[in-house]
């Protein structure tokens, strides 16, 4: 994690510790610069961060103020990291499916821009929430980044592991979502009825340099799972 991430993981913490309300001020910039003893384009790059994130937002001349109106277990879809830190206040538990190494299909080949001939890891998976069931997930991991993955760090948060376990830097993802009906498998296994409604997300996620790591399908059992989405102006 680079020290402008590290802030900004600081100050979101600070913001949730002393429980700040939309609209609360935080410390001007000349005393963040003080407090974490780094230069002004640091601080800066953190807090742009956090208002990409819709953490907080920026008034020239008037300062810096809290902005989230955090709703608990709704699941921000402009996350790049995982859904798990959007509901920290439950307990997410995972049911591993499969875990194999293969060969991709020509749709995950192009997905993660790799050969037919090279190989990657696939996981299937059931995640639970408050023991009940909030999706189904398929993922499509590049092994040549993704070196290792075995059924303990597939019962946990990968992204946690990739992060921490193998030192990569996480960067941006591309989503697309569907809305459908569940076929008899999916149904299987969210515990739902065959034709009732889902809500399929497929994303893209690509390190920092760019490459892409990770395709995963994600069907949502529509009675567990909310979403939030926050907009910046592009003004």
């Amino acid at each position: 994690m680079l020290k402008y991430q590290q802030i900004a993981a600081e100050l979101e913490t600070y913001i949730e510790e002393k429980a700040l309300q939309q609209g609360d001020k935080l410390p001007i910039l000349e005393t963040l610069m003080a407090q974490f003893e780094v230069s002004k384009s640091t601080i800066t790059k953190s807090l742009d961060l956090l208002e990409k994130k819709g953490v907080v937002f920026q008034v020239r001349g008037s300062g810096i103020f809290v902005r989230r109106h955090k709703r608990k277990g709704y699941i921000s879809l402009l996350s790049n990291q995982g859904f798990k830190s959007d509901l920290e206040d439950y307990q997410l538990t995972s049911k591993v499916i499969e875990l194999d190494v293969r060969k991709p299909t020509i749709e995950v080949a192009d997905n993660l821009n790799i050969g037919l001939g090279d190989d990657i890891y696939y996981v299937a998976r059931v995640r639970y929430i408050n023991g009940q069931t909030l999706c189904y997930e398929e993922s499509y991991y590049n092994k040549a980044l993704i070196t290792y993955l075995n059924k303990e760090i597939v019962s946990e948060s990968i992204f946690h592991y990739i992060r921490d376990g193998l030192g990569l830097k996480v960067g941006f993802s591309d989503m697309f979502l569907h809305v459908d009906q569940l076929n008899e498998e999916e149904a299987n296994y969210l515990h739902l009825r065959p034709g009732a409604p889902k809500l399929y997300v497929e994303t893209i996620f690509h390190l920092t340099n760019g490459q892409p790591f990770d395709f995963s399908k994600v069907t949502y059992n529509y009675e567990q799972s909310q979403f939030f989405l926050q907009a910046n102006s592009s003004m």
